[in-house]
C-alpha cells in the first residue's frame, strides 16, 4: 500500500479514545486524506450522541451513522443464540457485532469510492481479525489501515496524551479509563484494575456496571418472565408479540434490575494471550436460558448431543472472526433444521443474579408424563430386561474373554 495513493479513507468510528485520535493521526501520516467516519449503530445508545459534531471537529469530512440494530439482531445474534454458541462462558457480544459493522463499512467505502478502510483495533486483540476478515470477504482488494500496528503509541495513557495535545475532547479520564465495548446485547469492561486477576471487580461501585446492578443490590422479591418461541426465535414476551430486538431490550431492563448476566472471566484470545474481562449480558443470558430450556423438551437425544458438540465449533468460528465462512453457514443450516419444532413457551424466575426455571410448554414436547411417571403407566418394565441383556452383551463377552486369559 502506497500512502501517496490514499486520498480518501473510510474510518470505523465510535468516538471513543482510539478512533478519536486516529482522525488527526491519519491527516498527519497519510498526506491529509479525506476521512469519512462511519459509525455502525448496534445499540450503543447515548454513545452516539454528539458524534457527528465531534467527528467533523476533529477532521472528518462527514459522518455516516448506519442503523444496523435490526440486522444485527436478526442476522447475527439470533442465529448464534439458536446455535447455543458460548465461547468459554462468554455469550459472544463483540464477536458478532464486528462482521455486521464491517459489512456496512464496505458498503460505504464502495459508495464513496474510498481508497482504504481504517479501524482502531489494537494489535493485541481479536477485533482486528474480525474486521479485516469481513472486509476481505466483501472487498478482497481493499487496503486496510490499522494505526495500532503503525504508530509509536504504546498505551491508553499515551493515547490520552496525544488527544490532549491535539485538543480532542474525550468522555473518559485517566481514572475511569476502562476499555469498554457496548451494544444492545452486551457491555465489556477490560483494563485498569481488572488486569490483575487478584483484584475483585468493583460491582457495587457507582458507575462501574451500566446495564444493571450487582446481585447484592437486586430486589428481595423475584421477577417472573415468560418468553414464547417459534422455530427457536423469540416472538413474544409476557404474552405480548414483539420483535426479537425489542424482546432483548426489554429483557435487558428486567435482567439488569435483577443482577442477571454478569460474568468475570479470563479467556483465551485468538492472538495467543489470555485476557481478563467483565461482561454484562442481562437480556442475552435470560434468552439463552429460555431457549435451552425449551430445547430440552423439543429435541431428541442424538440431535441435542450433536448440536451441543457443534455449538463449540460455532462459537470458535464467531469468536475467531470467521462469520462469513462456509463452515459457519453450513452449521447455521444444520441449526435451522434442528429448530423446526422448537416452538413453545418458557417461564423463568429472576432473583438476585439467578435464573430459575418456572415452567416450559410445547405442542412438540417429547416428554411424556405418562411414560416417565412413577405411578401406573402403559410402560412395561419387563421390557428393560432384554434391553440390558443386549446393551450389556459387549461388557459380558469382554469379561469372559479376560477371565479365560487369566487362567
Amino acid at each position: 500500500m502506497n500512502k501517496a495513493d490514499i486520498k480518501k479513507v473510510v474510518l470505523a468510528y465510535s468516538g471513543g479514545l482510539d478512533t478519536s485520535i486516529i482522525i488527526p493521526w491519519l491527516k498527519e501520516n497519510y498526506n491529509d486524506p479525506e476521512i469519512i467516519a462511519v459509525s455502525g449503530d448496534v445499540g450503543q445508545g447515548t454513545e452516539l450522541d454528539g458524534l457527528e459534531e465531534k467527528a467533523i471537529k476533529t477532521g472528518a469530512s462527514k459522518l455516516y451513522v448506519l442503523d444496523l440494530t435490526e440486522e444485527y439482531v436478526d442476522d447475527y445474534i439470533i442465529p448464534t443464540m439458536k446455535a447455543g454458541a458460548v465461547y468459554e462462558d462468554y455469550l459472544l457480544g463483540t464477536s458478532h457485532a464486528r462482521p455486521c459493522i464491517a459489512k456496512g463499512l464496505v458498503e460505504i467505502a464502495k459508495k464513496e469510492g474510498a481508497d482504504a478502510i481504517c479501524h482502531g483495533c489494537t494489535g493485541k486483540g481479536n477485533d482486528q481479525v474480525r474486521f479485516e476478515l469481513a472486509v476481505k470477504h466483501f472487498a478482497p482488494d481493499m487496503p486496510i489501515i490499522a494505526p495500532w500496528r503503525e504508530w509509536s503509541i504504546q498505551s491508553r495513557d499515551e493515547e490520552i496524551d496525544y488527544a490532549e495535545a491535539h485538543n480532542i475532547p474525550l468522555k473518559i479520564n485517566r481514572e475511569t479509563n476502562y476499555s469498554k465495548d457496548k451494544n444492545l446485547w452486551h457491555l465489556s469492561h477490560e483494563g485498569m484494575d481488572l488486569e490483575d486477576t487478584g483484584n475483585e471487580p468493583l460491582y457495587e461501585k457507582p458507575g462501574f456496571l451500566e446495564m444493571g446492578v450487582s446481585p447484592i443490590d437486586a430486589p428481595d422479591a423475584p421477577t417472573y418472565v415468560t418468553i414464547d418461541f417459534e422455530k427457536g426465535i423469540p416472538v413474544a414476551l409476557d404474552g405480548e408479540k414483539m420483535s426479537a430486538k425489542n424482546i432483548i431490550l426489554k429483557l435487558n431492563e428486567l435482567g439488569g434490575a435483577n443482577g442477571i448476566g454478569i460474568i468475570d472471566i479470563v479467556e483465551n484470545r485468538l492472538v495467543g494471550m489470555k485476557c481478563r474481562g467483565v461482561y454484562e449480558t442481562p437480556g442475552g443470558t435470560i434468552l439463552y436460558k429460555a431457549h435451552e430450556t425449551l430445547e430440552s423438551i423439543c429435541l431428541d437425544k442424538l440431535t441435542m448431543h450433536e448440536k451441543q458438540k457443534l455449538s463449540i465449533t460455532f462459537a470458535e468460528l464467531v469468536y475467531n472472526g470467521l462469520w462469513f465462512s462456509p463452515l459457519r453457514e453450513a452449521l447455521s443450516a444444520f441449526v435451522d433444521k434442528t429448530q423446526e419444532k422448537v416452538t413453545g413457551k418458557v417461564k423463568l424466575k429472576l432473583y438476585k443474579g439467578n435464573i430459575i426455571k418456572a415452567g416450559v410448554w410445547s405442542d412438540y414436547s417429547l416428554y411424556s408424563e405418562d411414560i416417565a411417571t412413577f405411578g401406573a403407566s402403559d410402560y412395561d418394565q419387563k421390557d428393560s430386561a432384554g434391553f440390558i441383556t443386549l446393551f450389556g452383551l459387549p461388557t459380558k463377552v469382554q469379561a469372559l474373554v479376560d477371565a479365560a486369559n487369566k487362567k
